[in-house]
């Protein structure tokens, strides 16, 4: 035990030198500094949205219905983006729609990502017909087309935010097995694995300790390209009304309210467009920038 133990404490400072250079290489990348930016933007305002947002994002006001933003002739300063087809404020439910796609994407990532990089992990580290299995399963669900899947289950089910995170997430999971299994074979034949099992560690304490820590810097960078495609999918079934409830502020059925009114009142679509296309920028360049530092050969 005390082998493994200082075979772990050797690991555990090569991984933080490695942090430590990282962390330093990704200050110096413009395009994840300005994710990055845009990610904690968007992230306050979801946190802060009760407090930022000016008024109720359910609240209807029809002596107020489609006016303008306040730069515009006839809005005001009361409603600073206007109000849509209901008399609804559109900062209001803009603000409160990112607390929707942030709880969506980040969910969606974590179930997806618990189950892809197990099954990955599984799969390349054990092999054989474990290996097999785990692949012809992944096979068939890719060879249904994916937001065609998650529409038939989610009409089938029924819609609703938690419903869309469940279908999402246990449809997602295939986008990372691909990814960890390469990566768990090139890392079940290092140097620090044939130590870890020279030493008698077993076979979850090398995954766990060993394989898991060596292939995060893949996980992270798939999973953050992950969240932006999720805010998509999730804007895209809302539009459809199969995602949150009408009661539910969104991205997408906010988008799906002001499409009769694109000749008349504008802004109902283009705001809550300009947000699901800066909040998925904002991600995909920190995405970008991150994986740029962790692998600067992928392009």
């Amino acid at each position: 035990m005390a082998t493994v133990a200082l075979v772990d404490r050797t690991i555990a400072r090569d991984e933080e030198l490695v942090r430590r250079t990282w962390w330093s290489r990704l200050v110096r990348e413009p395009a994840a500094i300005v994710g990055g930016v845009i990610v904690i933007i968007v992230g306050f305002c979801a946190i802060l949205a009760p407090w930022l947002a000016p008024h109720d994002p359910n609240l209807q006001d029809l002596a107020r219905v489609t006016q303008p933003p306040m730069w515009m002739h006839g809005g005001t300063t009361t409603f600073p983006l206007g109000t849509d087809n209901l008399g609804r404020c559109i900062l209001s439910r803009i603000l409160y729609g990112a607390r929707v796609s942030s709880i969506v994407g980040l969910s969606v990532v974590a179930i997806g990502g618990t189950i892809g990089v197990t099954a990955g992990m599984v799969a390349g580290y054990f092999g054989g017909i474990v290996d097999d299995v785990i692949a012809r399963i992944t096979d068939l669900q890719l060879a249904f087309p994916f937001l065609l899947l998650a529409v038939a289950i989610v009409a089938v089910i029924g819609p609703s935010l938690t419903t869309v995170i469940v279908v999402l997430g246990v449809t997602s999971w295939v986008q990372y097995v691909r990814v960890v299994r390469a990566e768990t074979l090139a890392a079940r034949e290092r140097e620090y694995v044939s130590a870890a099992q020279a030493t008698g560690a077993s076979r979850s304490r090398i995954l766990l300790r060993h394989i898991l820590p060596n292939i995060a810097s893949a996980v992270i960078v798939l999973a953050t390209f992950e969240v932006a495609r999720t805010v998509i999918l999730e804007s895209a079934l809302s539009f459809l009304g199969l995602g949150a409830p009408p009661t539910v502020p969104s991205w997408g059925s906010m988008l799906a309210d002001g499409r009769q009114y694109m000749d008349t009142a504008w802004w109902l679509e283009t705001f809550p467009g300009l947000a699901i296309s800066i909040a998925v920028l904002g991600v995909n360049l920190f995405g970008d920038g991150l994986r740029d530092v962790i692998d600067p050969h992928s392009h």
